[in-house]
């Protein structure tokens, strides 16, 4: 069975060379790599790949810049396996991923999504965990010994409260990704989107604790400076309220109460408020005590 591994890519060449050699690095070697670059400036990364003579090793390069959500959109469109994997360009699959992947997929071929687990690093390349971090896998991640099948609105429930995914490590099954796709305009919390449709459309997830993907946190990345401006939590807000109408309608009341109230996302406003008062950064000071304590709009 072949992996499908797409990388859609803009941003630093030494972090995608890293991930790419991630992938050559993998015990199971039945697996296609996929890179979709969006035009970052920077004629040293097509000479790169032309000279890995790797047949596994696909890369392409947008005619004309896509922004982060249509590059995603064009990966899925490109996926032609059954399982399909979304990588971040500056992650690392630690060797066993592939396998891993495999095995889960043949123990549960029903799951649309797959989960494992995930070490988090710095820019650096050394372990690296934020406040954050720590609060979504001590009290929102479930509880899971070995590997649990989990779905429905208990599943929905748990991540709208504090999304615990890493998203770059899930796999997917492909049709199932095919048939939801990302929504549109969303741009900070188009994972945690597509995730939930798949939910409502009766998909399925397992959580697997083998550790096999490296997901990498950068202390200066563009969804830190969103979060400072307080943009990602205006996105976040506007998106909240609009599921918690479409899981009343589906009957999830108990999600639906969750997006409504948003908390986690409300208390991570709250740990980026002073540095934002810190900077003297009049705007998002405004968006941040926005979304931290204004009141929730409750759907008519």
């Amino acid at each position: 069975m072949t992996i499908d591994i797409m990388l859609p890519y803009y941003g630093d060449p030494s972090l995608l060379r890293i991930a790419v050699r991630s992938v050559q690095a993998q015990e199971d070697p039945d697996w296609r790599l996929t890179v979709v670059d969006d035009g970052y400036p920077d004629d040293s990364v097509p000479r790169w790949f032309e000279g890995l003579d790797d047949e596994r090793i696909c890369y392409r390069r947008n005619a004309e810049n896509l922004g982060a959500n249509g590059n995603y959109r064009k990966c899925v469109d490109l996926i032609e396996h059954d399982v399909a994997v979304l990588m971040g360009a500056d992650d690392v699959m630690l060797p066993n991923y592939v396998s891993t992947i495999k095995k889960v997929h043949w123990t549960h071929p029903e799951a649309g999504i797959i989960q494992v687990g995930v070490e988090l690093i710095d820019e650096c390349g050394n372990p690296y965990r934020t406040v954050v971090d720590q609060a979504k896998q001590m009290l929102y991640r479930p509880r899971v010994e070995k590997s649990r099948l989990m779905g429905g609105e208990e599943l929905a429930t748990s991540l709208i409260r504090g999304n615990w995914l890493y998203f770059p490590a899930l796999a997917w099954r492909s049709d199932a990704l095919r048939n939801n796709r990302f929504r549109e305009g969303l741009n900070v919390v188009q994972d945690l989107a597509l995730v939930i449709d798949l939910l409502l459309s009766g998909e399925t997830m397992v959580v697997e604790r083998d550790v096999c993907f490296q997901y990498r946190r950068h202390r200066a990345s563009d969804s830190s400076m969103r979060a400072l401006s307080g943009n990602r939590f205006i996105e976040e807000r506007d998106y909240f309220l609009q599921i918690s109408r479409e899981l009343d309608a589906h009957g999830w009341q108990r999600a639906a109460r969750a997006a409504r109230n948003h908390v986690s996302s409300r208390l991570h406003a709250l740990t980026v408020l002073p540095q934002a008062i810190r900077h003297r950064h009049r705007p998002g000071i405004k968006h941040l005590a926005r979304h931290a304590f204004l009141p929730v709009r409750w759907p008519r």
